[in-house]
């Protein structure tokens, strides 16, 4: 007889019904063919006296099994499990399971190669970790998001955005976006022209399932953002690379691969290349319309922070000057704002658009449709200009802070040229030395430099990667370069 006594443990401090406790323990039992089909259960009276509890909370525990179908109660006999029941196929002996971490799938699917990269997941608060550019979340205006959303979700009108809304985004912010990007980056769209997503990678993913099939060629930089290397040829496109040098992607190169391959697309982060930080000049600007409406390929244009440059005003889009529906253009919000605030959005012939947001309905039915309605109000009454004002003036004090100490203190292991826009700089090694020893001693220091590999996907040992300063405040910038200039200093 099992020995229900030690067998059913009661924690009387669970938030959790006792008799759902006790209905959990029992088909815990059947599972693992402790009490196998046809085995009698105790009465309700008698259980109730062995655990020391109310017979009411048996009788409850018995009806949810059997209401369930683990159990089966006949009248003049008693309580018995189950005859049905098929034997559940366990683990064999020595195979048990500690913790369902230690679980692996029993079904076999496809592991992708190209989604092997792995970024840190939690942050320790005595490390430094070297980024991408970032925004410092700390100078996020929360005060006036957090007013906002509150007055949106207070008024009577916020229950229509409770339910299922249209795929498109918030109508709202749509049009909220259209004339803030018309008057602002020089576009000449209206509001069939534009989608929201959850962030500028959302509406790469989108385009590149519509673009490509398998062994379509999309043209990207020798250097390149790695993401969207991942996202096309996850969607199946194969990457040609192009030269990329101080006025952006090398134009001759292009249209050499045009004459000899089927282009699908081209893609571009135009205003600062990612990761050099290189602006694509406006020569090569035309050129690459130019050779979009000869060869009739798409261009995916990634503007990903348009809104940080410091020596002159932003160069407009490419965007702005397509009159031939070539463009696809992303952006977003959180790169500029936070990046836990996801607001993003795909910008493109209308045709495009609607085929988009038809597939988006099979990966995330909707977007945030209060958080889309607080942004609208967020951009509409001039908080997003005041804070990029704000924060475009702490960015460049700490840019030229970052760069005057890397100067100074890190001369002979480094070089790099001043970014004139951004929140990174593009930093080359010694070629005495490699990012691989250095990362390892600069994680002595309690300095993260995660995957610098990821900046040379097309391995031409360049030795440099990309190193953000903007989410580091002055006393931060002085450690980071200490705790880096250590790690060298091991080095010599």
């Amino acid at each position: 007889m099992i020995p229900y006594k030690t067998a059913l443990v009661v924690n009387r401090l669970s938030k959790q019904p006792i008799y759902i406790q006790l209905t959990n323990q029992f088909i815990d039992l059947i599972k693992h063919g402790k009490l196998t089909p046809k085995a009698k259960l105790p009465g309700s009276r008698t259980l109730s006296e062995m655990l020391g509890l109310h017979r009411k909370t048996i009788v409850a525990c018995y009806e949810e099994l059997t209401m369930q179908g683990w159990i089966v109660s006949l009248p003049q006999k008693g309580t018995f499990v189950n005859a049905d029941l098929p034997v559940l196929k366990l683990k064999g002996l020595g195979e048990a399971i500690n913790s369902c971490d230690d679980r692996v799938s029993g079904f076999e699917f496809e592991k992708n190669q190209k989604l092997t990269r792995n970024f840190p997941q939690s942050f320790q608060d005595d490390y430094l970790y070297v980024n991408d550019g970032i925004a410092d979340s700390r100078l996020a205006p929360t005060k006036d998001v957090a007013m906002i959303y509150r007055n949106c979700v207070t008024t009577k009108s916020a229950i229509k955005h409770l339910s299922y809304g249209t795929t498109y985004g918030n109508i709202t912010l749509r049009e909220v976006l259209v004339t803030y990007l018309n008057e602002t980056r020089g576009l000449n769209i209206s509001i069939d022209n534009i989608m929201i997503t959850r962030g500028s990678q959302m509406g790469m993913f989108l385009a590149s399932q519509l673009l490509f099939n398998k062994q379509d060629y999309v043209i990207i930089g020798e250097t390149n953002y790695s993401s969207s290397d991942t996202t096309f040829e996850y969607a199946g496109a194969q990457l040609l690379r192009v030269k990329v040098d101080d006025q952006g992607l090398d134009m001759d190169n292009i249209e050499l691969l045009c004459k000899r391959y089927k282009i699908k697309a081209v893609y571009t982060t135009s205003h600062h290349h990612h990761p050099t930080a290189v602006t694509l000049s406006a020569e090569r600007r035309i050129q690459l319309l130019n050779l979009a409406k000869i060869h009739k390929f798409a261009i995916i244009e990634d503007d990903y922070d348009y809104d940080f440059h410091y020596n002159h005003a932003p160069i407009l889009p490419l965007a702005s000057h397509d009159e031939n529906g070539h463009v696809i253009y992303v952006g977003s919000v959180c790169k500029t704002v936070a990046p836990v605030y996801r607001i993003g959005y795909l910008i493109a012939s209308k045709d495009f658009v609607d085929e988009c947001a038809k597939l988006r309905r099979f990966v995330d039915r909707q977007g945030d449709a209060l958080l889309e309605l607080t942004f609208a109000k967020f951009i509409k009454e001039g908080c997003l200009d005041r804070h990029i004002k704000k924060v475009l003036r702490v960015y460049k004090a700490r840019r030229d802070l970052f760069c005057s100490l890397l100067k100074k203190e890190l001369n002979d292991y480094v070089s790099f040229d001043i970014p004139k826009g951004g929140m990174a700089i593009w930093l080359t090694l010694n070629k005495k030395y490699s990012w691989d020893e250095v990362s390892e001693k600069a994680l002595e220091q309690k300095l993260v430099i995660t995957e610098w590999q990821r900046y040379d996907m097309a391995n031409v040992k360049h030795n440099s990667i990309r190193m953000g300063f903007a989410a580091y405040n002055e006393q931060e910038i002085y450690e980071f370069v200490k705790r880096l200039k250590k790690a060298f200093m091991t080095l010599s």
